[in-house]
């Protein structure tokens, strides 16, 4: 069983997985990151394969991206970087990014070596679901759980198709619009929220896109499994100077009141 499939076999809610971007701030604060993430109680470790035109994506993330790739950053240093993540961190680790680095790199040769050095997930949101068809047979044999994304303008039809292809859970976005930290969620996202849950789904979901902080996170648990941080945790990053005691509070902060 893979270690995502584990996780939501034995959690059932409140499932916090944080997102940031491989090489920023600094090229090599990806493996501490992710340390200080499990020591935090993150659930799960979702990292960003920079790209030079992320246009799903806020400016926040979109000026990570940037940073990360001026500061260096490549696929190969990534997954050596979960290499060595995994020497000390054992809770699930999905990339997320774009497809054309991936492709550029391989799509095969890229599988097969995230799942060597510890990827247990993967989210590729531009990838056509006909094209992913086509590798579903890797993926599956490489033990890669695979994550689609859902909106609020995906039909009854189309949910259900993308359940059926996802494994690991299913990535429910919470608006129509590119990713950021905001306050609250208006009754039409949580409509649509109600919806989800109710459709009886085959994986879990999380909610992701407008995460920011406890408020947001305990409604968006008390319909899906739990949530995605990604642009407040970005900022945390970009602001923190002990990433060590600032991780650890950003963490308590969203999973708790006080």
């Amino acid at each position: 069983m893979s270690r995502l499939k584990q996780l939501f076999q034995d959690k059932k809610n409140n499932i916090l997985s944080v997102f940031y971007t491989a090489g920023f701030p600094k090229l090599n604060d990806t493996v501490e990151i992710a340390r200080h993430l499990q020591s935090g109680g993150a659930d799960i470790i979702e990292i960003g394969i920079p790209f030079s035109d992320p246009v799903a994506d806020g400016p926040t993330i979109q000026a990570s991206n940037k940073v990360a790739l001026d500061n260096g950053m490549t696929v190969k240093l990534l997954l050596e970087q979960v290499k060595e993540i995994r020497k000390d961190v054992n809770i699930p680790i999905v990339l997320m990014g774009y497809l054309n680095p991936v492709l550029q790199y391989g799509f095969e040769k890229f599988c097969k070596e995230a799942a060597a050095n510890g990827v247990d997930g993967l989210i590729l949101p531009d990838m056509p679901l006909d094209e992913f068809n086509e590798h579903k047979d890797l993926t599956s044999s490489l033990g890669l759980d695979v994550i689609f994304l859902v909106s609020p303008t995906t039909s009854a039809e189309r949910i259900n198709m993308i359940d059926g292809l996802s494994s690991g859970f299913v990535y429910a976005v919470s608006s129509s619009s590119t990713t950021g930290a905001k306050k609250g969620f208006t009754a039409d996202q949580e409509q649509y929220f109600q919806k989800l849950k109710s459709a009886n789904l085959k994986n879990p979901f999380l909610i992701g896109f407008g995460i920011s902080d406890h408020a947001t996170f305990s409604k968006a648990s008390e319909y899906g499994s739990g949530a995605i941080v990604g642009s407040a945790f970005i900022n945390l990053l970009q602001e923190s100077s002990n990433f060590g005691k600032d991780i650890s509070q950003f963490v308590e902060s969203l999973k708790s009141k006080s």
